[in-house]
């Protein structure tokens, strides 16, 4: 099939979810959950097929596309977590009866067929699919190339569990090596795209924001920062920037830039200066910071604006906290910021100061995930602020109707 025919075909199949039972939702996830654990060993020999074409990408990048045993327990953990959660479907927002006599409910449904781009990570296959049909939506997936026989694998595990519980297996798809004039078109194919939702680099999302027709919900692209406060307890900075780093340098979640206070660089900085060349991290640092540890590689203006998904981040010794939320203001991407610092009044700034959809008080960026905020998973992580922001989990994958009950009424 070509990319229009699945189009097609994924949005006549949609139809059939829409009075499936959250019962047999959650008989399907548990299934499908159960068949990744059983088919580990298949699902490893996919993705090796995939890591040996992945030769020039980087430790990080191949870190991203790697699917281990430990992993794929943890996929289904997720999975399991999903299909634990309350159904999102059928939900009354809101009940009245209007003054013409009409009694009116908005009531939660499913949006459609939701098309997911991404890059690299296979895992974001399986998750995608299990939120979009927990909460109703046929799901069209569209991976990178470099892990095409990761998602292919974790897509026709979904397809066998639909097909034994007789859902048409057509409610998940993967594109297969579509165009670029294809994934152009598929972006503008209103009539069968109900919404896009790009994951990975910058560079992605900003061509799927130009070329859409289709709704988009941007995510994903995270220049992330730690501010350490002149009243920051050190050793509490030092762990909180190693783990926001260092501990999975390639998701969006990790710090990408430390910003330290002038009245506790010259202590902070040679600690932090150590413990990163511990980890063998890269840092491009300013002037202020280069004249405290000299080794510090010279960053510059387009330092601020890198997501490197690697052992490589940025420093820049600033004045104080007004200093700190400019930085964010200018270079950031609405992702995840922190504080290091013990006074209220630091933190008030920092807090109300920047517009990012995760900010966080004395705790690592690398929280900023799906199933650290209880919700199994998540589709995306919105950096924008309509519908959905932040993580998003099964109620951002919902819209509403007005179901209007009547008694003859005319108007």
């Amino acid at each position: 099939m070509n990319l229009q025919q699945q189009a097609e075909r994924i949005k006549e199949a949609s139809a059939s979810l829409r009075n499936l039972s959250n019962e047999k939702r959650n008989t399907i996830l548990h299934k499908y959950a159960d068949k990744l654990i059983a088919e580990t060993d298949t699902i490893i020999a996919e993705n090796r097929k995939d890591l040996e074409k992945a030769a020039e990408l980087s430790s990080a990048m191949k870190d991203r596309l790697t699917l281990t045993r430990e992993r794929i327990q943890g996929i289904a953990r997720g999975i399991e977590e999903i299909k634990d959660q309350s159904d999102p479907l059928g939900i009354i927002l809101e009940e009245k009866t209007l003054k013409s006599g009409l009694h009116m409910k908005k009531v939660t449904r499913p949006i459609g067929v939701i098309c997911i781009i991404f890059e690299s990570r296979p895992n974001v296959a399986a998750d995608c699919m299990a939120l979009c049909l927990k909460s109703g939506n046929a799901c069209f997936l569209k991976g990178g190339h470099e892990s095409y026989h990761s998602c292919l694998i974790l897509t026709n595990l979904m397809k066998e569990v639909l097909k034994e519980e007789d859902i048409p297996e057509d409610v998940v798809m993967l594109a297969e090596n579509p165009t670029h004039e294809e994934m152009n078109g598929l972006m503008a194919d209103r009539d069968h795209i109900d919404l896009l939702i790009p994951r990975g680099s910058k560079r992605l999302i900003k061509s799927v924001v130009e070329h859409a027709k289709v709704p988009v919900i941007e995510t994903g692209a995270g220049v992330c920062h730690v501010y350490v406060d002149e009243s920051a307890d050190l050793d509490m900075a030092e762990r909180i920037v190693i783990n926001a780093k260092c501990s999975r340098p390639s998701v969006c979640n990790a710090m990408e830039t430390l910003l330290v206070n002038e009245t506790v660089a010259p202590v902070f900085l040679p600690r932090i200066a150590k413990a990163l060349k511990e980890k063998n991290v890269l840092v491009h640092a300013d002037e202020k910071a280069r004249a405290i540890v000299p080794e510090f590689l010279e960053a510059d203006e387009n330092s601020w604006y890198t997501e490197y998904n690697d052992l490589e981040m940025n420093l820049k010794v600033v004045r104080d906290t007004e200093e700190a939320v400019h930085h964010i203001e200018t270079y950031g991407t609405h992702h995840s910021e922190s504080i290091v610092s013990e006074d209220p009044q630091s933190v008030k700034k920092f807090m109300n100061g920047i517009d990012s959809a995760c900010l966080y008080h004395n705790a690592s960026t690398r929280f900023t995930d799906g199933g650290e905020f209880g919700y199994g998973a998540e589709i995306g992580i919105s950096t924008q602020k309509l519908h959905a922001r932040g993580p998003m989990g099964l109620n951002a994958l919902t819209t509403y109707t007005f179901y209007l009950e009547g008694n003859g009424e005319i108007r």
